[in-house]
């Protein structure tokens, strides 16, 4: 399988002087074509600063990591920009549309920069992604006329923009109810079944469950993983017995 992400030794420190503490600690990391990963460990363990790194949002201060073969550390600026917006997507917890436009010029905006596709094509790319994630109906609203589900499939719709390699979600279901994450589970399931690769942070064994691979930070540092084969027979409420007892071995 082609690596996508590939992190070696990774070291992040933050603070000053004496007072620099590393956030991550030597991790090794790596995510296939078409995976579906998940990172879990308590607050502090480095599994936001982790996924920053890898999607090159925040560079490091030791090791190396590679997009598809070719270091982060050899793009300039603009490459690692240019790379985030047509080969990665992001979904945040909050997905910080803008409020003065409506939910489709949202999902169209941030690709108006790729002048290979013009404004027809795009608006035509963002219908039917909406259509696909069931708010198609919701084209005209504004961001403060829908709820916190729906905002966040338009953040989906959003980060499929430009068909990316990747998708990186960070805590993408904190703010939403049980429902509105199953839903929003149910499509990153999807989005993955096409052949996208999906790495999220969570700390809810719940979503960590819905996932194929669960990687364990601890103090920067990878205290375990666990394998949860797609085809394995078990029921989420078995997978999630299996997160939370591989959770009590590690002691976190």
């Amino acid at each position: 399988m082609k690596e996508i992400i590939s992190g070696k030794g990774i070291i992040k420190t933050f603070g000053q002087d004496g007072e620099k503490r590393r956030v991550l600690d030597g991790v090794d990391i790596s995510v296939e074509e078409g995976e579906f990963i998940s990172v879990m460990g308590p607050s502090g363990s480095g599994k936001s600063t982790l996924l920053y790194a890898c999607s090159g949002m925040d560079s490091i201060d030791g090791g190396k990591i590679s997009f598809c073969g070719r270091e982060l550390s050899s793009f300039r600026e603009k490459e690692l920009a240019d790379l985030r917006r047509t080969r990665m997507g992001f979904v945040f917890q909050q997905p910080s549309l803008l409020k003065n436009l409506n939910i489709l010029d949202n999902i169209v905006f941030p690709s108006l920069r790729d002048h290979r596709k013009n404004a027809g094509q795009l608006m035509e790319r963002a219908k039917e992604l909406m259509e696909r994630t069931g708010i198609s109906q919701l084209e005209k609203r504004k961001v403060t006329q829908v709820s916190g589900g729906q905002l966040q499939r338009a953040g989906i719709c959003r980060a499929l923009m430009n068909q990316p390699e990747i998708v990186f979600g960070d805590e993408p279901t904190g703010a939403l109810n049980s429902r509105a994450s199953g839903e929003i589970m149910d499509l990153f399931s999807e989005i993955n079944e096409q052949g996208t690769a999906v790495m999220l942070v969570t700390h809810d064994a719940a979503i960590a469950a819905r996932t194929r691979r669960v990687l364990f930070l601890s103090d920067g540092r990878v205290a375990g993983e666990l394998k949860l084969p797609r085809n394995s027979g078990l029921s989420h409420a078995a997978k999630m017995d299996k997160v939370l007892e591989k959770m009590r071995l590690l002691e976190i």
